[in-house]
């Protein structure tokens, strides 16, 4: 569950702490580098920590009232760093091993101190998850198993407090070199919307859902039943063929990595804010009043 955000964090830091390090001398990728062997040897689980609260969306993290709307570095010494602030809308960190912390937004050279890349253990000391919902997370824990899910280990999203939470340097991958921090967003945001591919397997789970309450419902082969499949079906696929389109089109960077295609990504995401709503739509059109006041 949920290893595409981790995927994409993983993908955007072995090509930017390598650009850094040309530019500044430093060996972030070498420290890199051994954290992901960590990762792959022990089977892990990363959470990409990217939103925070922002505040005042006007204006920068240094200009903020609450310096702590932004994640921050707070304090340093020979063993590493501390950071405080917050992490928003975290999709599955619970279920994470790891949390990579990363920059949210473009950042000058008064927003040093927020230009920040480190990996903490999802348990670690000063961090508290305030526990939030998706909308339907009620269903898993009503009587019966008609909608379940994986009601243990399923998804679920948090707000993720840093109160003076250690990393190690050899946990750092960037420190102070703000310029850098909008490359490896949109290197992050160029990955992540690819990914959306993920999407069009729920979207085929829906449609199967639809075609057989049709079947049910003994209109197969009616002509706007059939119509309406379709295009569900023509809807899903253009969100998984602008993905795949993007991962095809990638080019190759410096580091090693390939990064998909940017404007083809962006598509991906524009399809998926759109194109889900549609094919559930025409799926209640299918299946009557039963799919959404179906008794519990």
């Amino acid at each position: 569950f949920q290893r595409c955000v981790g995927m994409d964090a993983l993908n955007s830091l072995h090509s930017t702490t390598f650009e850094i390090d040309e530019k500044h001398g430093t060996d972030y990728h070498k420290r890199f580098l051994e954290f992901v062997k960590m990762v792959q040897k022990e089977n892990l689980v990363i959470g990409g920590a990217m939103t925070d609260p922002k505040g005042d969306r006007s204006k920068g993290p240094a200009d903020q009232d609450d310096p702590d709307l932004f994640t921050r570095i707070v304090d340093k010494d020979e063993k590493g760093i501390y950071v405080s602030g917050a992490k928003a809308h975290q999709t599955g960190c619970i279920n994470s091993h790891w949390i990579i912390l990363m920059p949210t937004v473009r950042l000058t050279e008064n927003d040093k101190d927020w230009a920040i890349v480190g990996a903490i253990p999802a348990d670690a000391k000063g961090v508290t998850y305030i526990y939030g919902r998706q909308s339907c997370d009620t269903r898993s824990m009503e009587e019966g198993d008609i909608d379940d899910g994986n009601a243990k280990y399923g998804g679920q999203e948090a707000l993720i407090i840093l109160d003076r939470v250690f990393i190690p340097w050899g946990k750092v991958f960037m420190n102070g070199e703000y310029e850098f921090a909008s490359m490896l967003i949109e290197r992050f945001t160029c990955y992540h919307r690819r990914s959306y591919v993920c999407k069009t397997g729920l979207g085929d789970v829906l449609i199967g859902a639809a075609a057989t309450i049709a079947d049910y419902n003994g209109v197969p082969k009616v002509s706007h039943i059939k119509d309406k499949i379709i295009e569900m079906t023509h809807l899903n696929e253009t969100i998984f063929a602008a993905g795949i389109a993007s991962s095809h089109q990638g080019q190759k960077m410096k580091s090693g990595v390939y990064l998909n295609d940017d404007m083809l990504a962006q598509v991906c995401k524009h399809n998926v804010t759109r194109f889900p709503y549609e094919i559930s739509r025409l799926a209640q059109d299918i299946a009557g009043g039963l799919v959404v006041t179906l008794p519990s």
